[in-house]
């Protein structure tokens, strides 16, 4: 039974297949519309789903078993978010979504130095190569 649900790479690949759904969606949803009201339209329905499909999944909380630290974490982790997604629309409605999407995944790069520098993960010479070639790619992508 946990092969699915733990499976980090199959949940990774999802995570990328709705992210590049995402773009085009959006690009056409916010056409005609300021970008500000259309993050809060995206947002306010992520807010929804997020709360159904935690209601269906049955796990019983108690929001006052979360620890201050996770609640302030968690705070901060959505005002990134939503600072992400306010200027991920203004980019879309300014440029391509072809070009707008690899400049976005830059965000691995900026993952992977930061979990260097503040989580302390280890990253290997193959890891940076990668990550080398993600920053390639995306000037590629997006000058060409």
């Amino acid at each position: 039974m946990g092969g699915l649900q733990n499976n980090w790479l199959l949940w990774s690949l999802l995570s990328a297949l709705f992210a590049g759904v995402t773009a085009i969606l959006a690009k056409v949803g916010v056409e005609g519309i300021n970008s500000n009201l259309a993050t809060a339209i995206r947002t306010s329905v992520v807010l929804l789903f997020s709360w159904l499909i935690m209601g269906v999944s049955g796990t019983p909380v108690s929001l006052s078993t979360i620890s201050r630290r996770t609640w302030i974490f968690l705070i901060l982790s959505g005002i990134a978010t939503a600072l992400s997604w306010i200027c991920y629309y203004r980019a879309l409605q300014l440029g391509l979504a072809s070009k707008v999407a690899p400049i976005d995944k830059l965000s691995v790069i900026f993952a992977i130095v930061m979990a260097t520098v503040f989580l302390h993960e280890p990253v290997s010479w193959q890891q940076w190569t990668g990550g080398g070639l993600i920053v390639a790619g995306a000037v590629l992508l997006s000058l060409f």
